[in-house]
């Protein structure tokens, strides 16, 4: 790709974003410098910090524009989309593993990595992760309710999104998905029944 216009600034910015998005995920947030941004995204430095002028300024826009917008689209849509949430769930599941099989390696949940990460490092970074958490948990409870399961809706979408997480990290550790294959069976099995309607009568 060559050297985007100097008057294009939102492409640059995305360009920026993508390349930040990209090293966070493969090295850690910590590991990656802004030059290693600069070099992925082929800009100079005026350029980059024109638009974020620190390293925790690019971090929080990665995470609430690309980072949240990867679990809008891998997650949420999905069971939005689905008949019940459960159906959901399991095709979000099915998805993934199948991705991870063909690439071959394991890179984790862009969530859950930062949010491990950058937990006991700044405030600010903390609170854009548990504001994407937040949302996700919202979006699952709001399907739950509408498919009337039994228990509480909120409590049930911090059930699936943990098992989810730790068995993404046990893929992870392990560069296998067969910890979320395991996890999606026994998801499948042990979530609630609907709620039962009373009679008219």
């Amino acid at each position: 790709m060559g050297r985007l216009r100097m008057n294009d600034p939102e492409g640059m910015r995305n360009r920026i974003l993508d390349a930040a998005a990209e090293a966070f995920q493969a090295r850690g947030y910590h590991a990656t410098s802004m030059q290693d941004i600069m070099k992925a995204a082929e800009m100079s430095g005026g350029a980059l910090y024109h638009h974020f002028p620190t390293k925790k300024d690019l971090a929080l826009a990665v995470i609430r524009e690309r980072v949240a917008a990867s679990v809008e689209e891998t997650w949420i849509a999905p069971v939005q989309r689905a008949r019940r949430t459960t159906d959901g769930i399991a095709a979000v599941f099915a998805s993934i593993i199948a991705e991870l099989t063909e690439r071959g390696t394991v890179r984790g949940c862009p969530l859950a990595n930062l949010g491990l990460e950058l937990s006991l490092a700044d405030p600010e970074l903390r609170a854009a992760v548990q504001t994407v958490y937040d949302t996700w948990r919202t979006a699952l409870a709001e399907k739950f309710r509408a498919d009337e399961l039994a228990g509480d809706p909120h409590a049930l979408a911090t059930f699936v999104i943990s098992a989810y997480s730790g068995a993404m990290s046990l893929a992870k550790a392990e560069q296998t998905p067969t910890p979320l294959q395991t996890c999606i069976e026994h998801l499948s099995r042990n979530l609630p029944p609907r709620t039962p309607r009373r009679g008219n009568g």
